[in-house]
C-alpha cells in the first residue's frame, strides 16, 4: 500500500473525526459527566473497529448492493440515535463529584460506558455509510496487500484519530464545563438536540436515495 493512499484517507477520515457529531456528543457527555473519559473513548473506539471489520469482511459491499438492506440498517441506526438524543434533553449531563464519580470507576458502571459507546459508534449510519461509500476507494485489488488487510491498516489509521480527538473533546469539556453545571446542561442539551438532527437528516436523506 503506498504512502500517498494512506495519507489521502488519514486527511479524509480526519476531516470526518473532526466534524462534531453524535460520537463527539458521547465524549463530551463522559467528560462531564464521569472522571475518567477512557472507557466511553475506549467503547466509541469498539463501535468503529466493528464497522472495519464488517467491511473488511465483505458485508458493506453486500449492503451495498442491497438498498433495502442498508436503509434497514439506518433505520435502526438513526433511531437508536434519536432515542439517544430525547434521553440526553430530558437527562442532560452535570459534572459529577465526590462518590458519584467514583461509582462510574467500578466495573458496572466501565462496562455500560463502554457498551454504549460502542452502540453509539456502531450503531451510528454516519459512520456505516462513510466506511460503505470510502474505504474500498483507498483499495487496490492488484496491490501486494488483500483488500482486507489494506482496509483494516486503513481502519487503524482512522482509529487513531478517533482515540486522540475523541479523548481531547472529553477532556476539554471537562475542563471548561466541570465547574459550570448550568453551562454543561446546556451544553449537554445542544448535543442531544443535535443527535436527534443528525438521526432525523440521515434517514430522510437515505430514504430518499431509495
Amino acid at each position: 500500500m503506498e504512502m500517498q493512499t494512506v495519507f489521502a484517507f488519514w486527511l479524509v477520515s480526519t476531516l470526518f473525526v473532526v466534524t462534531p457529531g453524535a460520537d463527539w456528543a458521547y465524549a463530551m457527555s463522559a467528560g462531564i459527566r464521569h472522571r475518567s473519559v477512557a472507557p466511553a473513548v475506549g467503547g466509541l473506539l469498539s463501535g468503529h473497529l466493528l464497522v472495519v471489520g464488517l467491511v473488511a469482511a465483505g458485508v458493506g459491499a453486500l449492503l451495498a448492493a442491497h438498498p433495502w438492506a442498508l436503509t434497514t440498517l439506518t433505520a435502526a441506526g438513526c433511531a437508536y440515535l434519536v432515542w439517544l438524543g430525547v434521553g440526553t434533553i430530558a437527562r442532560p449531563a452535570v459534572p459529577s463529584l465526590g462518590s458519584a464519580a467514583g461509582a462510574s470507576l467500578s466495573g458496572t458502571g466501565v462496562s455500560r460506558q463502554v457498551l454504549k459507546g460502542a452502540g453509539i459508534s456502531g450503531l451510528n449510519p454516519k459512520v456505516f455509510l462513510l466506511f460503505v461509500a470510502l474505504l474500498p476507494q483507498f483499495t487496490d485489488a492488484a496491490a501486494a496487500w488483500p483488500v482486507a488487510g489494506q482496509i483494516g491498516a486503513l481502519g487503524a489509521v482512522h482509529l487513531v484519530s478517533c482515540a486522540a480527538v475523541y479523548a481531547s473533546v472529553g477532556l476539554a469539556a471537562r475542563r471548561v464545563l466541570g465547574a459550570r453545571p448550568t453551562a454543561a446542561r446546556m451544553v449537554s442539551r445542544l448535543s442531544g438536540a443535535a443527535m436527534v438532527a443528525i438521526g432525523v437528516i440521515l434517514l430522510v436523506e437515505r430514504v430518499a436515495a431509495v
